[in-house]
């Protein structure tokens, strides 16, 4: 599968492209086109080299359209928030959920943690999601200390279960509550 362009390709190649029209055109005696092209080419360039050395790409997720629309349509707001910041481009961030992480004290400076993979669990008429990280500098106990208060905190009315598939990764999957009322 062709992985898409990132918002900051686009615009790297958009100014590479304008920068290279006006040296053509400056070299090809065409002062009016190249100016232009070549003085709005090269920072547009630059703005997106800039962009890509602070890129972060999407999580790999196995979540379809069908069900993404699904989720859209049926599912607490909170989850389909989350599953769409994961799942898209981001800049000036060292990890997804950067800032969640931090807040709920499971973020290490010099190892924080990674989101490897984002899935949609589909439980009765409900829906849940299992978030696979490689936790990196935090230790499993402060994952499993922060396990209650980690699917209030994503989701209102949702639990969250911890399983560790190698020490170095766990799953974190947060589903419907039914205790909750």
């Amino acid at each position: 599968m062709i992985k898409k362009l990132s918002p900051a390709s686009l615009v790297s190649i958009a100014g590479g492209f304008l920068a290279i029209i006006g040296l053509i055109s400056y070299f090809g005696n065409a002062a009016n086109l190249s100016v232009p092209t070549f003085f709005y080419g090269v920072p547009i360039l630059i703005i997106g080299l800039a962009m890509k050395t602070s890129e972060l790409d999407p999580t790999n997720s196995s979540i379809s359209k069908l069900q993404l629309n699904l989720l859209r349509k049926k599912g607490p707001e909170e989850l389909n928030q989350l599953v769409g910041d994961v799942t898209r481009w981001r800049y000036g961030q060292r990890a997804h959920l950067e800032s969640s992480l931090k807040v709920l004290s499971l973020w290490n400076e010099e190892k924080p943690p990674q989101l490897n993979k984002v899935e949609l669990l589909e439980i009765q008429e409900d829906y849940g999601i299992c978030m696979t990280f490689q936790i990196n500098g935090v230790s499993l106990e402060r994952w499993q200390n922060k396990q209650e208060r980690l699917g209030r905190f994503f989701v209102k009315g949702y639990k969250a279960e911890i399983n560790s598939k190698t020490p170095q990764e766990i799953e974190l999957t947060l589903i419907p509550n039914k205790e909750v009322t």
